[in-house]
């Protein structure tokens, strides 16, 4: 089937977001080992250094602990005020490492334990929560790999639901923003009510969330830290802000294997300020809009809407020129799927390629009679033989 291009006049003119092009404004320079700038409301990365390189996550991996238990919550397999009785094993965990200072034999509910993990970074609160959503730690890592396999962290594996060192455990900055950007799709209002807590107490001892760009930047709302010894310091930070015509465009950073907890949280910083100031995202069209209609030939209808199966955004830098084309498959013959692909839309920032989205049927087409066909067909010859 050829890709015959087809530009209708509104879509082959350029969106001009500026008299001038603009040149992409090179990266800060940081001393983290790895880095990565995730815009997650388009799936961009707008900068990264080592993305791929194999890191240790240290407490990042609760991250993941976080989102099976935010999963069990949404499939109602645990709610927030179930009591949970401590375990010698979470108790015993890792002596002089972060802890919220669960008590055996004592009952805790998951809802103190999401502020314990995700606030105090509690070790002991990463084993509990283990225990709850699967019976057992063996069970619960064995399913934190099965979801790192099912949301494509191709270089990820966990050993342990809380991050303490173990060669097993490993991730890459990649994988990290993919996996914060998961939680914030998937679970946006459980991840805003623990991530963005400055301070929790429990059992009369309060600590501070360690993510201190909480109170540095209004518009951060998350996510977790890591520091092992061998790990250096790191963070994931997400933050929302306005953009173009988005009005809460997010951004994520992944910032691994600083010297210290103040230079994790100045990179952070620096990194969250260059895209917000550096890029800025665009929503192109938005769910189920029609962009136009596609003949159909054999079919029980002459035409089909065309549109986006969901919300289309371009990040670009600010001040660029986007062009965007539309690229129709042709022809198009019944019956024709709701959502089946029928082309793609072409996005040019400053006349290069910078993306391609599928175009797609917004409705079904059913395949038309004998006769309809027949006379279709005649008439597809036709075409093709005058040409």
């Amino acid at each position: 089937m050829s890709i015959i291009k087809m530009a209708a006049a509104a879509l082959a003119s350029a969106l001009c977001l500026a008299a001038a092009q603009a040149q992409p404004v090179p990266p800060p320079a940081l001393s983290a080992r790895a880095w990565l700038l995730l815009d997650a409301t388009s799936g961009q990365v707008l900068g990264a250094h080592d993305p791929d390189k194999r890191i240790e996550p240290a407490s990042l991996a609760k991250m993941m602990t976080a989102y099976l238990v935010f999963q069990a919550l949404q499939d109602r397999r645990l709610t927030p005020d179930r009591q949970v009785l401590v375990s010698t094993r979470a108790w015993r965990v890792a002596p002089g490492s972060s802890k919220m200072f669960l008590e055996p034999g004592k009952r805790v509910t998951i809802d103190e334990l999401l502020y314990g993990l995700l606030v105090q970074s509690g070790n002991d609160a990463a084993i509990a929560l283990a225990e709850a959503v699967a019976g057992s730690v063996e069970a619960f890592v064995a399913r934190m790999n099965e979801e790192a396999g099912e949301i494509g962290l191709t270089s990820t594996h966990f050993t342990n639901p809380h991050g303490l060192p173990d060669p097993g455990t490993y991730s890459t900055a990649r994988d990290l923003s993919i996996l914060a950007a998961r939680i914030m799709r998937d679970f946006p209002a459980l991840a805003g009510t623990y991530d963005a807590t400055k301070q929790y107490t429990y059992n009369r001892i309060t600590q501070p969330n360690r993510n201190r760009l909480l109170w540095l930047d209004a518009s951060v709302d998350g996510m977790k830290t890591g520091h092992t010894e061998s790990a250096g310091y790191s963070l994931v930070a997400t933050a929302r802000r306005a953009s173009g015509n988005v009005p809460q465009r997010r951004l994520i950073s992944v910032v691994i294997g600083t010297a210290s907890d103040r230079v994790r949280t100045e990179e952070s910083r620096t990194l969250l300020e260059w895209g917000f100031r550096s890029f800025e995202t665009i929503k192109l069209y938005g769910s189920g809009e029609s962009v136009g209609s596609e003949p159909v030939w054999k079919g029980q209808r002459n035409t089909v809407p065309i549109g986006f199966d969901h919300d289309t955004y371009v990040t670009v830098p600010v001040g660029a020129r986007v062009e965007r084309t539309i690229e129709r498959a042709s022809p198009l013959i019944a019956p024709v799927a709701a959502h089946q692909k029928v082309g793609q839309l072409e996005v040019r920032v400053n006349g290069e390629p910078a993306r391609h989205v599928p175009l797609v049927a917004l409705q079904p087409v059913a395949e038309a009679g004998w006769f309809g066909r027949t006379w279709d067909g005649l008439r597809l010859w036709l075409r093709h033989v005058g040409r």
